[in-house]
């Protein structure tokens, strides 16, 4: 392969942050004599992209097979894209330096929306056809995966194939299955023709996209080009998680990262069942790993790496059934050290407080809290179960446990939300704040702060509001204004995201093949960094909407009847259709679901379609 170091090398002078392009990081890997080569791309910088799970999880199982190399990919920083593209360098991994397109398959996670325009700034740096109808025999092969790969149409002309689910096996079988073909002279397409037989596999050209009006008579968006490929692929699951090791090969960066930390994912999937939320559907069903299993990868790793911080990883750490003994267990192996602990994920109650109590010690900065709603009315609607009286104990067990920063996560634009919900996070988080402050002494009261952050809501493929609008950005503001006139202290701040990007995020949510000509021409008019305030262009969404005919106020709010088939509906996460609908129907009715790790099974259709069980290790706190 070609080394690309001496060019490189020449460009880093002047670059910003250069280590963020060198190799020999403390426990990266590299294997020169492998003969098949798999490059794992984050398309976004190093400080954002290296602590990403999927990268670290799939470069560990591929490099840990015979013949087989895996290396790291991030995107530059735009001035030094600009650069690259000035002195014609193109896309190179860390590992060996190398050219993006001399690899035999590229793999990009889409971990959001608004990565879209990233993934074809990839693909042109690295000189590879971002459409897949434009790629030769000799160009690698693409692959994506991510949460966005549940609706992956807005993605499907660029790439040539789709992981659906959870990586550890699926990957390994497509490359595998690659490289016999590709070894035995086989083209592209006989290629891509073998991997959409591999369960858990989505080849969006072996499939046309039909229209709207056909879509819904046929009961399907998509018609297969040959006999036999499956009309629905169902995500796949590493069955075996909750049995294998803890214990990931870690890379100590040399740049300060974000996430600079030793992560340690302990469970997954979460079944609180909040009816916004993608990932609690899609990572069903919930696994937990041991205690036994967590500590011991723990005590290696930090000992391996020289992290002073492990992170507990999961969507919800707190819900392990047996937390409490794995931070008991921690904190007599971490006891003298200087090792912090921390959880990520916190549950907002008195009993996840009391579990953030055993991790922080005298490090108490902060503790984040998601109510999401202002009101219990709309709690109940979007089923977060929670009541006032949980968050009041949380908040009270908090500071008088000596926390006296508290930041709280919000909703706003949520399916039945009315001025009176969002007065309410005002009263919620006034009531908050007049508590703490009655809590702590008298001369620690200055130093009590509540700090309320505003997403937009974003209709998630493969949830109960899948079929519900985005309310209109100047709607959004509006509720924001009603919110920052309704709070009084100036101890409690007020964030909101932009309604602009998130607008974006969910066209690309709910929309089908048709919005991959909007992400191209966004991308030709400016369009990347989509993500970063500082970079994004509205003008190039707003001039590349109407260079296609695409109305994104409308594709943002449109609203359907649940029975309207949606662009995603030939993708499943295991939960059925009929699930997602009854969902819908309870949240109508401000009807709450329980957890099935607490209580009797709620039917979602994951274990019996999955044909994995909910693996719990104990008995968990509800």
């Amino acid at each position: 392969m070609t080394d690309l170091w001496p060019r490189l090398a020449a460009l880093l002078r002047n670059a910003e942050r250069p280590s963020r392009y060198i190799n020999h990081e403390w426990g990266c890997t590299y294997k020169p004599d492998a003969s098949y080569r798999f490059c794992m791309v984050y398309p976004d910088t190093y400080e954002l992209g290296q602590a990403n799970q999927a990268v670290r999880i799939l470069c560990n199982t591929v490099n840990g097979i015979e013949g087989m190399a895996a290396e790291r990919a991030f995107l530059p920083a735009p001035e030094f894209c600009d650069t690259m593209r000035t002195e014609g360098l193109p896309l190179f991994s860390l590992e060996s330096c190398a050219p993006l397109a001399e690899f035999d398959a590229v793999g990009i996670t889409l971990s959001h929306e608004l990565a879209a325009t990233n993934v074809l700034e990839v693909l042109d740096l690295a000189n590879i056809p971002y459409r897949e109808d434009k790629r030769s025999d000799a160009d690698p092969l693409i692959i994506a995966g991510g949460p966005c790969a549940f609706n992956p149409e807005p993605f499907a002309p660029f790439f040539d194939a789709f992981v659906i689910g959870e990586g550890e096996e699926a990957v390994c079988e497509v490359l595998l299955c690659h490289r016999r073909l590709k070894a035995k002279g086989l083209t592209r397409g006989e290629a891509l023709q073998a991997i959409a037989a591999i369960p858990g596999c989505y080849v969006p050209s072996l499939y046309r996209w039909l229209p709207e009006d056909a879509a819904q008579v046929r009961g399907s968006w998509i018609e297969p080009v040959h006999e036999g490929l499956p009309v629905v692929v169902h995500k796949r699951l590493f069955a075996g998680f909750a049995q294998s090791s803890a214990y990931e090969p870690c890379i100590v960066p040399f740049v300060e990262a974000v996430h600079d930390r030793l992560n340690v994912e302990v469970l997954r999937g979460c079944t609180r069942g909040c009816r916004f939320c993608q990932a609690g559907m899609v990572g069903r069903p919930v696994r937990e790993r041991s205690v036994e299993n967590i500590v011991s990868a723990t005590t290696r790793g930090l000992a391996e790496t020289g992290y002073d911080e492990v992170s507990l990883a999961s969507l919800s750490t707190t819900d392990h059934s047996q937390i409490a003994a794995m931070l008991e267990q921690l904190n007599r192996a971490c006891a003298g050290r200087g090792i912090r602990i921390s959880i990520p994920s916190q549950r907002l109650d008195a009993f996840g407080v009391t579990m953030a109590g055993l991790v922080a010690g005298q490090k108490k900065g902060g503790l984040t809290f998601a109510p999401e709603a202002g009101t219990q009315r709309l709690r109940d609607v979007i089923n977060k179960n929670v009541t006032e009286d949980d968050i009041f104990d949380a908040v009270d067990a908090a500071f008088y446990a000596g926390w006296r920063h508290c930041k709280l996560y919000f909703m706003i634009g949520l399916p039945t939300e009315t001025d009176e919900d969002i007065e309410g996070i005002a009263s919620l988080a006034q009531r908050i704040y007049d508590r703490a402050r009655d809590i702590v002494p008298a001369a620690q009261r200055g130093a009590v702060k509540v700090n309320v952050a505003c997403a937009l809501f974003v209709p998630k493929p493969l949830t109960p509001f899948q079929w519900d609008g985005q309310i209109e950005p100047e709607e959004a503001l509006r509720r924001v204004g009603l919110l920052r006139s309704s709070v009084k202290s100036r101890a409690i701040s007020i964030n909101w995201h932009d309604p602009s990007t998130s607008l974006i995020e969910a066209v690309l949510s709910r929309g089908g093949r048709e919005c991959a000509a909007w992400v191209e021409e966004a991308w030709k008019r400016g369009a990347r960094f989509d993500a970063w305030t500082e970079c994004f262009k509205q003008e190039a969404w707003d001039e590349a909407a109407r260079a296609v005919g695409i109305d994104p106020l409308i594709a943002a709010q449109r609203s359907f009847d649940p029975a309207y088939l949606l662009p995603w509906s030939h993708i499943s996460a295991g939960v059925t259709p009929e699930f997602l609908r009854r969902e819908r129907q309870c949240a109508a009715g401000g009807e709450k679901t329980v957890d099935c790790t607490f209580d009797a099974c709620s039917e979602c259709g994951v274990c019996p379609g999955l044909g994995v069980k909910t693996q719990v290790q104990g008995v968990r706190h509800a």
